[in-house]
């Protein structure tokens, strides 16, 4: 059994909550720009001392509309310079927010809102006011709902002020770093969403250790663009480290626009999940073919690769190092113009990278920093540094948190970023850790002997075959989905004679493909799963993946799905994972014709 930890670095004061920052005097006075807000035509700065009149004119309307400290309120919008205000008004009167994914069915909502029990909900549009309310409605009746462009916050504020400062002050420090900040809900992957319950402590903990350890990313002049739902806990505490460091912050939710807002920001460093920089990748070499520039794309990825790995292994050689300029020239140069042509540095999280893309990005010159961690461990639990960083781990554990590596090869972790239990469920909070207060975190993976972690994939979800070969899906799944025209790919086998996958098609891609191979515009995915060219094509992605494992691990055949698996038809979880027991339950025929 292996246990790694390095001693805490930082602290947090048993009175501290996550408001304090906003009102500190240098804040309150201060002309720093905290945050990029996007008006009608282009984005205008927002000073800190903005920030702080935003936060405690909204804290006083909802300490004038009677919100007590420990109220839930659920939140519902997309990410936004509102959900932040929200965030921290309610941080200030001492209640909690409970975060709604945007894109939530109405069973989701149903379910949130019932667990939590919500006071009163903030939602950013009509559309989400009238699906809170008919839920509400047939739960325990009305809610309050304020609509934020619907004028909303704007009431909130006229109703609070004339509220007195002091009552304000009173409020915010009887807040302590043990109180509930905020309650986030899984994704729920294998079953209802469990309600994760944070404290102020908990997340201050988690941001100024990263601080701490990024202080490379988060230093001077550093600025990001934040697209990724504010529901999500990752997106959550780097919104939360921004605010503590004076990090410049910038807000995108509307995906058609990223490219756009990515210029217009030009942030020093971004944090995504790996399905972002898959796309980056996969969207780039898409259009290098298409332009005639396959060869070079394709000379210029392995170069990339190639120049990353002999940063590890040593000093580049020289004609590695002229390919590299010259492919600078030729490719990088274009693909970091892309995101904005300032960001050296990215976090990923949520799921694994995946090797190759890793050697690849920081062989352009964007070094993407993966991490590990879960809801329950306030988002990072470890993570790659630049100063200290192993490509293929999701790096030490953060200063003050522990380790261990179980009999069964389960992760285990302990430390001051451990959730307070799920709300109202004390079974499941008992059953999350072991008998001397480890979390279970139903993942598999080693540690190496410099405390360097490595995932191997989901307890639950290990394949063990009929020849009794146990395999871990994600890392192939990885690798397949590189590959332009693959979207998703669920690797099967469990207790079958030998390993399979299903895929499924990027229509985007597809649609390129089809032009390129003279099929017909609107064949889509079921009309062609067995045209013999596309399956060519599909089995050198196949091929390459199985370069990964072993012969026994291989995958011996593939199948196309008719649909892809999205969010929207409820393949995937708001932070897009597969829910891989629906999917094996609704193409169960699918499967089965792979064993034929």
């Amino acid at each position: 059994m292996r246990v790694h930890m390095a001693p805490p670095s930082v602290t947090v004061a048993p009175d501290a909550q996550l408001a304090d920052v906003v009102f500190a005097d240098d804040r309150v006075d201060g002309d720093m720009v905290l945050f990029q807000r996007r008006s009608a035509a282009s984005w205008r700065p927002v000073s800190a001392r903005q920030f702080a009149a935003d936060v405690r004119s909204l804290a006083a309307g909802f300490l004038a509309a009677g919100i007590q400290p420990g109220d839930r309120i659920a939140l519902l919008a997309a990410t936004s310079y509102e959900w932040t205000v929200v965030d921290y008004a309610l941080w200030t009167v001492g209640a909690l927010p409970v975060p709604i994914y945007e894109t939530s069915s109405a069973e989701q909502v149903r379910w949130v809102l019932e667990d939590a029990g919500p006071v009163a909900a903030v939602v950013e549009r009509e559309s989400h006011r009238r699906l809170i309310e008919d839920v509400a409605a047939s739960l325990s009746g009305p809610l309050r709902v304020w609509q934020i462009d619907g004028g909303g916050l704007d009431r909130l504020r006229e109703d609070g002020r004339d509220m007195d400062d002091a009552r304000l002050l009173e409020r915010r420090r009887a807040v302590s770093a043990d109180d509930l900040a905020t309650i986030i809900y899984t994704s729920g992957t294998t079953g209802r969403p469990k309600g994760c319950m944070l404290s102020h402590g908990n997340l201050l903990y988690e941001v100024r250790i990263a601080i701490d350890g990024l202080g490379r990313i988060f230093g001077q002049n550093a600025s990001t663009l934040l697209f990724l739902p504010l529901a999500h806990v990752f997106a959550r505490v780097i919104q939360v480290a921004c605010v503590e460091q004076g990090i410049c912050l910038a807000h995108s939710a509307d995906q058609s626009r990223l490219t756009e807002d990515l210029a217009a920001v030009e942030p020093s460093f971004l944090l995504a999940v790996p399905r972002v920089f898959e796309r980056v990748y996969n969207d780039a070499q898409q259009r290098a073919r298409a332009e005639g520039k396959g060869r070079i794309f394709a000379w210029a990825d392995r170069t990339a690769v190639a120049y990353s790995q002999a940063l590890d292994d040593g000093r580049p050689s020289r004609r590695l190092r002229l390919a590299h300029r010259l492919s600078d020239r030729l490719v990088y140069r274009r693909l970091r113009a892309a995101l904005g042509g300032r960001v050296r540095y990215a976090i990923s999280g949520g799921a694994p990278l995946g090797t190759r893309l890793c050697h690849f990005f920081r062989g352009i010159g964007v070094t993407v920093l993966e991490g590990y961690g879960l809801t329950e461990t306030s988002a990072a639990a470890t993570v790659n540094l630049p100063h200290a960083m192993k490509i293929g781990t999701v790096g030490p554990p953060l200063p003050g948190v522990e380790i261990r590596i179980a009999g069964d090869g389960e992760i285990l972790i302990k430390g001051p970023i451990l959730f307070q239990g799920y709300w109202r469920n004390e079974q499941a909070t008992r059953e999350s850790r072991t008998a001397d207060g480890w979390l279970r975190t139903g993942d598999v993976g080693a540690l190496d002997e410099d405390g360097f972690l490595t995932i191997s994939g989901r307890k639950k979800e290990i394949i063990v075959t009929a020849g009794g070969k146990n395999l871990a899906p994600e890392p192939l799944e990885d690798r397949l989905r590189t590959h332009p025209l693959i979207s998703q790919a669920v690797v099967v086998g469990d207790r079958r004679p030998y390993t399979a996958a299903l895929i499924t098609l990027d229509t985007e891609a597809l649609a390129s493909w089809k032009r390129a191979v003279g099929r017909p515009e609107q064949a889509g995915p079921a009309e062609l799963r067995d045209d013999p060219d596309l399956l060519a094509t599909l089995q050198t992605a196949v091929d390459e993946a199985n370069t990964a494992v072993s012969r026994a691990e291989s995958i011996r055949r593939f199948r196309i799905l008719p649909v892809d698996l999205t969010e929207q038809n409820g393949y995937l979880t708001p932070t897009l994972k597969v829910k891989r027991a629906l999917v094996h339950k609704d193409f169960a025929a699918d499967i089965e014709e792979l064993y034929r």
